[in-house]
């Protein structure tokens, strides 16, 4: 099922995301799911992708800037279960975010499970940018995030 996936950045020091926690469950927000890594594995990400395509927009002293003050921040990715309200609440209180639309897989848990979903994604050319997954115990169903490429046809498949 296609669901709105929600970046944010948070200073990347001791306390920031049980304050972000706090303040989302005393609105009532539920996460379910997230990932958390940090920012400059992302920011160079996204460099390496510029680099590739040509499409500088600031010289590469800036760059190296930017690499640099991301280590000070961490990047979160999470599901939520009222999307738009966490989105309100984020943007009352000044987070810098970003959404976007990612594939959420309820899988067996099982071996091979997530073998077959993602060769899936592959047989159909679809590239998988990451994803990110859990369990909380050997009976229950595992929960995968995917962020694919092409989320129209992966909607289309995975629905």
């Amino acid at each position: 099922m296609v669901r709105t996936e929600i970046s944010l950045f948070l200073k990347n020091v001791p306390g920031e995301l049980g304050r972000l926690t706090s303040l989302l469950s005393k609105e009532g927000i539920n996460i379910d799911a997230l990932t958390i890594q940090d920012a400059s594995s992302y920011v160079q990400e996204l460099f390496k992708a510029r680099g590739k395509s040509l499409k500088r927009i600031a010289s590469i002293a800036s760059y190296h800037s930017m690499r640099k003050d991301s280590a000070e921040f961490a990047l979160i990715r999470l599901l939520v279960n009222h999307t738009d309200k966490a989105i309100d609440f984020l943007s009352k209180n000044d987070y810098l975010f970003d959404i976007m639309p990612v594939i959420a897989i309820e899988l067996e848990n099982r071996p091979g499970t997530l073998a077959e979903v993602a060769t899936k994604f592959g047989k159909e050319g679809i590239n998988i940018n990451y994803v990110y997954g859990s369990v909380s115990s050997p009976d229950a169903k595992c929960l995968f995030v995917f962020c694919p490429e092409d989320i129209e046809l992966a909607a289309k498949i995975f629905n």
